[in-house]
């Protein structure tokens, strides 16, 4: 009888995971606990700070007490600090892993010297618009993003299009970097296609590269022809953008549930972004049946397909345009919508990350 091989060991070191506060990653790591959990072969182990204990739904998890996460500069380095000063502690809860997964990145602590090392690498916004982050921050990802995707047996990005500019930019070769689309539950989505309301909606933190204020602008021109029309903003971080219209509604942090029943019942999505590596609001909203206007940066092209109306993110004027077109022609667009968002599953994603820890063996 031939013995069954041995299952592949994965240790997920999440160790910089600040809970609420980490946007579209934190989306992406919890929905890949969930998905890894039932994969026949494989034995994941998740390693999180004092402040996740329960994130890892799906896969085993190690609460590290000496660490304790924090979305401030001051927390972040006492993160690092703490996971140098107890990396030999850390590092021997994690050495029964033949692979050590970095989902945020940051690569610590390193891993033992046998054991194969992936770091999902979700964009190089610092390398395209580096006017909107500090020196600090420029070296900080320079030192843990970059250094740590080169030496990576394999990096795993989340569109065509930041794998493409890592090769161009960090010269990664091709074979290393494994692309795993982020996904939709489509059973999480009831679709509206009926009536909708007088609101444009923007789930974002405010960011720079969000790009709040030429949307606010985009919204002022739509106003004049249609001034019933309010923008509802969501996302961490929105008081970063000072005194806002009275039309404008700033909500804040919300809970999923509210999110759902704002996509199913605003009359469009605007997506303005200048870069993301994936951007999962206007899959979440297509899922919703809600029209979307995106930008044309990024990956957002590759997302979306022919299912929602682009433009030049740098012009208001093109933004309020395009709001306007997929507001009037909601129905062709909700119906594109959801056809494109059931092309890309988490089941996808995690089948991807699979593929890449195999690779990183071989690499090894």
């Amino acid at each position: 009888m031939t013995r069954p091989a041995d299952p592949l060991r994965v240790a997920l070191s999440m160790l910089t995971l600040v809970p609420g506060g980490m946007g579209g990653s934190e989306t992406y790591a919890r929905a890949l606990t969930a998905q890894l959990g039932g994969v026949a072969g494989l034995d994941v182990t998740a390693f999180v700070p004092r402040t996740a204990v329960g994130f890892s739904a799906g896969v085993r998890e190690v609460v590290v007490d000496s660490v304790r996460g924090g979305g401030s500069t001051g927390r972040r380095i006492a993160t690092l600090a703490a996971t140098s000063v107890n990396a030999r502690t850390i590092r021997s809860a994690m050495s029964g892993a033949d692979v050590v997964h970095y989902p945020f990145t940051v690569t610590v602590p390193r891993p033992a010297k046998r054991q194969a090392v992936v770091q999902s690498l979700l964009d190089v916004q610092h390398l395209e618009l580096p006017d909107m982050f500090g020196r600090a921050e420029l070296l900080y990802r320079r030192h843990f993003y970059e250094g740590a995707a080169k030496t990576a047996d394999a990096v795993i990005t989340i569109s065509e299009f930041a794998k493409r500019r890592m090769v161009e930019l960090l010269g990664i070769a091709p074979d290393r970097i494994h692309v795993a689309h982020l996904g939709v539950d489509m059973d999480r989505y009831t679709p509206n296609l009926g009536p909708r309301e007088n609101f444009v909606l923007y789930p974002a933190r405010g960011w720079a590269h969000k790009n709040h204020a030429r949307l606010i602008q985009a919204m002022a021109i739509l106003r004049r022809d249609r001034p019933e029309l309010r923008l509802v903003l969501t996302g961490g971080a929105l008081d970063t953008l000072g005194d806002l219209p009275d039309w404008v509604d700033r909500r804040g942090l919300v809970s999923p549930e509210e999110l759902l029943g704002l996509y199913r019942s605003a009359a469009a999505l605007a997506f303005p972004s200048l870069y993301e590596g994936f951007g999962l609001p206007p899959l979440e909203a297509m899922a919703s049946g809600c029209p979307a206007a995106v930008s044309h940066a990024g990956s957002i092209p590759e997302v979306c397909g022919d299912a929602a109306v682009v433009f030049d993110p740098m012009e208001p004027e093109d933004m309020a345009a395009s709001i306007a077109r997929a507001i009037d022609d909601g129905e062709r667009l909700s119906a594109g919508g959801m056809a494109q968002a059931a092309r890309f599953t988490w089941e996808s994603c995690r089948d991807a990350h699979v593929t890449a820890y195999r690779r990183a063996i071989e690499q090894h």
